[in-house]
């Protein structure tokens, strides 16, 4: 990136993945973070720079959104973690495509794109999943589908004078967030229902708050990119579910999983739950099959991002689920929803 003054745009910028990249960009010399957001009271209190407010659903906010900056993290997302499929498409993949094409007409330099290691292809051996490993539509999950089709889609277009990264996170813990993996497994712990899969041997790429900032603001900012990127972004180990399920048992003294299920038996399960949820008590299914897919093994090194990024996972996933499971016991480890609200 040039000498001059970087102005980078952080969508977002009041959830869990926005503030932490708003706090890591803000420490870095030479940089202009701007927040994007639709209400700047959620913002962290800390933050004194510029503020675009709006919502990402109003076309004439993108266009006005993207103007004079040099760099778009696109850190907010609508998510679900099962069905949804018109909400994917109309509050997420839509905007996404839109504000990509509206930093391309008004000259942004960078586009930062959040993706997951997990639109890769599974692997059933202990092969690394590699920065640039093929992906494959689950064609369960329309969020994680319309992942896939947004990094096609950057893939396709990024010759046309905006460089497109998409960061392969892993799965994301610490303190405030409220969706994903960790939030979803911690109150179903507590029913003695959740089985071990294939015996909780398979490795989770778990990364911290503070190592998702650290990588998104060098993502930003580092010189000498292709026209295309794509960097896994994980923490500093991959334990295994054992590991992570045993660490939270003994924080909270939760049980433990008391039986193991095959993962074709995992999947099963997680469609009948999605399918019986109409009939159900709950807001959400107890189990989906994307919870299950999350499980899978995702061992995905950061070896590209450490030589291209300069990225070193800082923070030990012990301290980070432990830090998040106060957060979450502080509010009664409460039964997440499993999509965002419209």
């Amino acid at each position: 990136m040039p000498n001059s003054k970087s102005r980078i745009l952080v969508t977002g910028a009041s959830g869990f993945l926005g503030r932490n990249v708003l706090q890591a960009l803000s420490t870095l010399p030479g940089v202009e973070p701007i927040a994007a957001c639709r209400n700047r009271h959620k913002l962290s209190a800390g933050f004194k720079g510029e503020v675009r407010e709006g919502d990402l659903m109003n076309p004439s906010y993108r266009a006005l959104l993207v103007k004079d900056v040099d760099v778009v993290c696109r850190a907010a997302s609508w998510a679900a973690m099962w069905g949804h499929a018109d909400q994917e498409r109309s509050h997420f993949y839509e905007p996404t495509l839109d504000l990509i094409e509206q930093s391309i007409r008004q000259g942004v330099k960078r586009f930062v794109q959040t993706s997951t290691v997990a639109i890769g292809e599974v692997h059933h051996d202990d092969r690394p999943h590699d920065d640039n490993s093929p992906t494959r539509h689950t064609g369960f999950w329309p969020h994680l589908d319309r992942l896939i089709d947004l990094d096609h889609h950057m893939r396709a277009n990024s010759q046309r004078g905006t460089q497109m990264v998409s960061l392969r996170l892993g799965h994301f813990i610490g303190r405030g967030n409220r969706l994903g993996l960790l939030p979803a497994l911690v109150p179903r712990l507590r029913t003695c229902l959740v089985p071990w899969l294939a015996g909780g041997r398979k490795r989770l790429p778990l990364v911290a708050d503070t190592d998702l900032g650290r990588g998104f603001a060098l993502a930003a900012t580092a010189e000498d990119l292709d026209d295309y990127e794509s960097f896994n972004i994980c923490g500093t180990e991959f334990p295994t579910m054992r590991e992570v399920i045993d660490f939270i048992a003994a924080e909270t003294g939760f049980p433990r999983p008391l039986y193991s299920v095959p993962y074709p038996a995992g999947y099963a399960f997680g469609w009948l739950m999605e399918k019986l949820h109409p009939v159900l008590p709950g807001s959400s299914p107890f189990l989906t099959r994307s919870i299950v897919h999350l499980s899978e093994d995702w061992y995905c090194p950061n070896m590209h991002a450490q030589n291209k990024l300069g990225y070193a996972p800082q923070k030990d996933w012990r301290t980070a689920v432990r830090e998040h499971l106060a957060d979450l016991g502080a509010q009664g480890y409460p039964w997440p929803q499993l999509a965002q609200a419209s």
